[in-house]
C-alpha cells in the first residue's frame, strides 16, 4: 500500500521525545519543511517535491537572544494561522516562536523557574494554534498559556492562561477548520491521561473532561469532532469530543504510542510507537448510528527503529514521514 521513499539525511539524530517530527507543506513552492529535535537543537529540512534537492538548517535553543547551551528543546511544531506561519519551540527554559523558515525569532516566553530546585522538572510540552489567531502551549506544570498572536510583526501576548489540568501537558491538538460556534475544537491531554475538550476564541471554555484510566496519554488529535488519543498502553481510543463518550478502543500496539496523525481530508489515522511500528487506520462515521469506526489498513515495521515522530505530508494521507530514536535520517512513504 505504501512504498518507501529516499530517506532524508539529518544532521543529527532524534531525541527520544513524544511526537519528535513536524511536517509543513508549501504546495505553492513544492516544498516541504520537517523539524526534528535533538538535544539543544532543531535539524530543519526544506525538501523539493520531486525529492532530489535539500537544504539544511539548525536551531539552536535560546534564552532571549542568548543561547543556552544547557536548555533542552522538547519539542519544535509549526502553527498554521489564518494570515501566517510561525515554528514554536519549546524547552526547559521557556518558548519561541520563529517566523516559518526559521530566520527571525519574533517572541520569547521565559518559564516561572523556582529559585529552589524541586523534584519536578520545569519545561513546556504540547504545541497547537486554535481558531483565530491564537497559538497554545502546554507546560510542565498542567498550564496551558494561550498566546494572542498579530497578523504580522512581533506583538504577541499572553491573552489567557488556562488551569484545568494538574499534571504535565503531553500534547496539544485542534481543529482550527471547524469553524461553527459553540462546537469543541482544541483537545489538551496530560501525564495522567486526563483530556480536556475546550472551545476556542476571545475566551476559551471548557467544553467537556474525559478522565484518565491510569495510563499517560502520550499523543492526541481532532477528528470532525472526535477526540483520538495514544497511550503509554499501545492503546488507541476514540472518544465524542462534546459528550466524551468512547466511540471505540483498540490494542493498537504492543509498546507506548510516541506520535498520532490524522489526515483531515479523508479521515486517515497514523499511529507509531516503540514496537518498531507504523500503523494506518481508516476513520468513518456511520450515517445509520452517527457513531465513529476504525479500520485497520496497513502496516509498516520499521525495524530496530523506536519511532519517535510520525506525520502524513499532505492533507489527504498519501505520504508520510518517521523519525526514530537515534536515526539520523527521515524516513519517508508514499502510496502507490
Amino acid at each position: 500500500m505504501y512504498h518507501k521513499e529516499k530517506s532524508i539525511q539529518i544532521k543529527s539524530s532524534a531525541s527520544a521525545l513524544y511526537n519528535n517530527l513536524s511536517v509543513l507543506p508549501i504546495a505553492e513552492r513544492s516544498l516541504t519543511y520537517f523539524t526534528v529535535v535533538h538535544g539543544n537543537v532543531v535539524n530543519m529540512v526544506s525538501a523539493s517535491g520531486d525529492g532530489l534537492n535539500f537544504s539544511h538548517r539548525q536551531l539552536q535553543s535560546k534564552e532571549g537572544s542568548i543561547a543556552a547551551s544547557s536548555s533542552l528543546i522538547i519539542q519544535a511544531s509549526w502553527c498554521v494561522l489564518p494570515s501566517r506561519v510561525l515554528l514554536v519551540l519549546t524547552s526547559q527554559k521557556g518558548i519561541q516562536m520563529y517566523e516559518s523558515d526559521g530566520s527571525i525569532m519574533v517572541y520569547w516566553h521565559a518559564l516561572d523557574i523556582p529559585e529552589t530546585p524541586t523534584a519536578q522538572a520545569v519545561f513546556a510540552r504540547g504545541i497547537a494554534a486554535a481558531r483565530g489567531n491564537y497559538i497554545c502551549v502546554g507546560t510542565s506544570c498542567g498550564s496551558v498559556l494561550v498566546f494572542d498572536v498579530p497578523s504580522k510583526g512581533s506583538n504577541i501576548t499572553l491573552s489567557e492562561v488556562l488551569e484545568e489540568h494538574r499534571e504535565p501537558i503531553t500534547d496539544i491538538a485542534s481543529e482550527s477548520s471547524r469553524n461553527e460556534d459553540g462546537v469543541a475544537d482544541l483537545v489538551t491531554a496530560d501525564d495522567s491521561g486526563l483530556l480536556c475538550v475546550w472551545k476556542s476564541g476571545e475566551d476559551f471554555s471548557l467544553v467537556n473532561k474525559i478522565p484518565a484510566y491510569g495510563c499517560s496519554c502520550s499523543s492526541v488529535k481532532l477528528w470532525c469532532g472526535v477526540v483520538v488519543a495514544g497511550y503509554g498502553s499501545g492503546q488507541i481510543r476514540l472518544y465524542d469530543g462534546a459528550s466524551g463518550s468512547v466511540y471505540a478502543e483498540v490494542n493498537a500496539h504492543a509498546r507506548w504510542i510516541y506520535a498520532l496523525d490524522v489526515a483531515p481530508d479523508t479521515g486517515t489515522l497514523l499511529s507509531g510507537a516503540e514496537d518498531s511500528l507504523v500503523r494506518i487506520w481508516k476513520l468513518s462515521r456511520t450515517p445509520e448510528t452517527n457513531r465513529i469506526e476504525i479500520e485497520h489498513r496497513h502496516t509498516e515495521c520499521v525495524t530496530d527503529v523506536q519511532i519517535c515522530g510520525a506525520k502524513f505530508c499532505d492533507s489527504e494521507g498519501n505520504a508520510f514521514a518517521v523519525t526514530g530514536y537515534d536515526l539520523s535520517e527521515i524516513i519517508r512513504y508514499m502510496l502507490v
